[in-house]
């Protein structure tokens, strides 16, 4: 099982590819200097395999490599991934 993680800049989301099936996405919206997370969701023919997890790890090292936005997660998922994995905390937009 291999999960590839893939920015969809056409359709502002990410999303993640088991063995090179579309798995889930991760839905955002470009505002200045920030990223909002706003929606994750896994098909139902891959939940339980991971692909949340790789999702929100793949989307947030994307945007850590960029280095031109902070993150606002409001997705539930994005924020808890966030809260559960604090190397990712850095990148959590403060408001300033």
């Amino acid at each position: 099982m291999s999960i590839e993680v893939k920015n969809n800049a056409d359709q502002t989301r990410y999303e993640a590819y088991l063995d090179g099936q579309l798995a889930g996405v991760a839905v955002y919206e470009l505002r200045p200097s920030t990223i909002v997370f706003v929606h994750t969701e896994v098909s139902p023919d891959f939940e339980g395999k991971g692909i949340g997890g790789a999702l929100a790890k793949g989307a947030l090292e994307d945007v850590r490599a960029g280095g031109a936005y902070d993150v606002l997660p409001l997705c539930p998922f994005i924020k808890g991934y966030i809260e559960k994995h604090p190397e990712f905390g850095d990148l959590v937009h403060t408001g300033h």
